[in-house]
């Protein structure tokens, strides 16, 4: 869950995709983002979401449940992360409760949904916490390889399910206490990933999603020392969490999240990493008051939902998921019930949040694939201005283009004769037109322009 603190990366140089200067002569030049996709995407594919079904399991929370596997197959989305902890379905050892998985994973399976399962929290005859410990699960487990064995016993009763995840978060100390082990960590890892490949030699293994960028509270990366501790000769899928305050990052001035990500995918690589996930990132629409993340609203965290899938969908990510698909009630803190695509009843559609049906506008107007393109010739920008921009083609064959602005400006396209501008936050849509080539205006939002 998401209640702790953001960090800042100050160590990692900008190194942004791309940034190309355009500007009119006796002015200082203006600023504009560009970012090519290293890949096609298809966003059934690419795109998933969190989905807490074992928090909503019938019949007690039956509607809701019914109707998250409905707003989600809307979406036209395939992919879910599902939580499994581990104290809650082992008790006493060898003792399995397992009836409410079994529902969720058969309704996957007859939904045609794919699912990653991350199991997480040592089990109370597991766990290394001292007696009076008021949370024993966050504290690893005593042996690996009593941990391995309960995920084992997972992957062979639920073959359907798609990928396994060991662990979630472990660089925080709410998730590894007393303190993260990156060596303790790797050891799990290990454990949990031999058993797997046992049953399933082809089934994708991934590893904890780490928090951030990975970030240790003592200093330097998980990631980095996991991979000097021999990770890549277990071939996983690589995860990681990249929450951050804005959709670039902690310091929209300086925008880490884009360095950071280029820095740890771009290393990621090197070292032979051939899938690289983002298994949580997102907003809470909370009202506040203020912990940790500023309150920006339902309208706020559909903007910044947007902008922050637009710019990890051209990065070097093979697939993300969204956190999450349905806000949550009481057993959440009050901060984490409100990250969620719909309301926590979901019931009736119009009560869906600004955050799904922007998404949705999103989803419909870029179509299901996308082919990385070259931007349209802009004219028209100030020299002061900052413009992010992101360019695909469809299978259609028609040009697409994201962009948003610091401010509204009006620019002109003189490649582009006309073409549809698509607002995804209000779900609106209007012509672009003009004698040199399509005007069309930017805001502090996104926009797509279709041609």
């Amino acid at each position: 869950m998401k209640n702790k603190a953001y960090s800042c990366i100050k160590s990692f140089a900008l190194l942004l995709a791309s940034v190309v200067s355009l500007g009119f002569s006796g002015f200082s030049q203006a600023e504009v983002i560009t970012l090519k996709a290293p890949r096609p995407v298809v966003w059934k594919d690419f795109l998933g979401v969190n989905a807490h079904l074992l928090w909503f399991a019938p019949p007690q929370y039956g509607e809701q449940y019914t109707r998250q596997f409905q707003y989600l197959k809307a979406l036209g989305l395939e992919w879910v992360r599902i939580d499994v902890h581990w104290a809650l379905h082992e008790y006493p050892q060898g003792v399995y409760h397992l009836q409410e998985m079994d529902r969720v994973v058969a309704d996957l399976a007859a939904n045609q949904l794919k699912s990653v399962v991350y199991v997480v929290g040592s089990a109370n005859h597991a766990t290394t916490a001292p007696p009076d410990a008021p949370y024993p699960d966050q504290y690893p487990p005593s042996n690996p390889q009593l941990f391995s064995d309960f995920i084992g016993m997972l992957a062979r009763r639920y073959p359907s399910v798609d990928a396994w995840q060991v662990w979630n978060e472990p660089n925080l100390p709410s998730y590894w206490t007393p303190m993260p082990d990156s060596a303790g960590y790797m050891n799990l890892f290990r454990s949990a990933n031999d058993t797997l490949r046992a049953i399933d030699p082809n089934k994708p293994v991934v590893t904890a999603g780490m928090a951030y960028h990975s970030e240790l509270p003592g200093g330097g990366l998980m990631l980095e020392q996991l991979l000097g501790l021999g990770l890549m000769d277990l071939n996983p899928v690589v995860a990681y969490q990249p929450y951050t305050l804005t959709p670039v990052g902690n310091d929209p001035v300086a925008q880490d999240f884009l360095s950071a990500t280029e820095f740890i995918n771009s290393g990621l690589r090197r070292h032979g990493a051939q899938q690289i996930w983002a298994t949580e990132w997102g907003w809470s629409s909370y009202p506040g008051p203020v912990v940790e993340q500023p309150v920006i609203g339902q309208n706020g965290q559909a903007d910044y939902l947007l902008k922050r899938l637009a710019l990890m969908s051209a990065q070097d990510f093979d697939r993300i998921f969204l956190f999450a698909l349905s806000d949550l009630d009481a057993r959440a803190s009050f901060r984490d019930q409100f990250y969620g695509l719909i309301n926590l009843d979901g019931y009736p559609a119009g009560y869906a949040k600004p955050a799904y049906t922007a998404l949705k506008s999103f989803l419909t107007a870029t179509g299901p694939r996308l082919v990385p393109a070259e931007p349209p010739l802009i004219q028209g920008l100030p020299s002061y201005a900052k413009l992010y921009s992101i360019a695909w083609k469809r299978d259609d064959g028609r040009n697409v283009w994201v962009f948003w602005g610091d401010s509204g400006y009006t620019l002109i396209l003189p490649n582009v004769p006309s073409a549809t501008v698509y607002d995804p936050l209000y779900g609106s849509q209007a012509l672009a037109t003009g004698v040199n080539g399509a005007r069309v205006s930017t805001a502090d939002r996104v926009r797509i322009l279709v041609w």
